[in-house]
């Protein structure tokens, strides 16, 4: 689509990736690589700089709007690093990664993929609510943007997968993290997010049952978390 007719769209104010991007930069500096969360770091600063590459290219029909939503999206982790630091404890559905961040027998797509199911399955929905407070609309009114996220997360799932998936010498059929890969779907994942993000726009009059809402996807999100963290390698 032509810039003429992207700007046509636009929403808001327009929000920069630079100060989150540059925040996960000095995480990977400052935390080891064999860190489980460093190594989710790793994966999330890489889709935060190719999402904000296709924003500058004009890949999404509303810049701004793809921006909000991912600086809002960034901020929930970011805010769960900060409340870790600071002694307070993790949401439900970040507690197996950042519990398990160090133990020698969980594998780095392991960490990846924990870190990933937690932001997509319960950060995302709630960063859509964000977004859309912020810009005043409806989730309805993301939609575009919220697909083309989805398809940049797509994409670096299997650059993930392939990069951090163990060679075929140690990755045999019978092996356990076949299995945990199989059971698990960014696809599924991402169509959950948006099922969540609209039920709780549609929630937003009934804050108790938001609330309800919430806590319930935090929690489960955070058991299939705990599925992913089995400890698979040898010590």
């Amino acid at each position: 689509m032509a810039q003429t007719q992207q700007t046509s769209r636009q929403i808001g104010p327009f929000v920069a990736l630079d100060p989150v991007v540059d925040r996960m930069r000095s995480l990977r500096a400052a935390w080891h690589p064999a860190d489980g969360v460093a190594v989710f770091n790793r994966v999330y600063l890489t889709v935060t700089e190719e999402i904000g590459r296709a924003i500058e290219a004009g890949t999404f029909a509303d810049r701004r709007a793809a921006a909000t939503l991912d600086v809002r999206f960034a901020q929930r982790y970011l805010a769960v690093v900060d409340a870790v630091a600071g002694g307070s404890r993790a949401p439900a559905c970040w507690r197996p990664l950042f519990h398990y961040r160090r133990h020698p027998g969980v594998r780095p797509l392991q960490f990846a993929l924990a870190g990933i199911n937690a932001h997509i399955g319960h950060d995302l929905a709630l960063a859509v609510v964000d977004t859309c407070r912020t810009l005043d609309c409806a989730p309805t009114d993301l939609e575009d943007e919220f697909d083309r996220v989805g398809d940049v997360l797509v994409l670096l799932e299997e650059r993930i997968r392939d990069e951090l998936m163990p060679g075929p010498d140690l990755l045999e059929v019978a092996d356990p993290l076949t299995h945990l890969l199989g059971c698990w779907s960014l696809d599924r994942a991402r169509d959950g997010a948006w099922l969540a993000a609209r039920s709780l726009w549609q929630l937003r009059r009934l804050p108790d049952l938001a609330e309800e809402f919430t806590e319930r996807l935090d929690r489960s999100v955070g058991l299939v978390g705990r599925m992913l963290l089995t400890p698979l390698a040898r010590p």
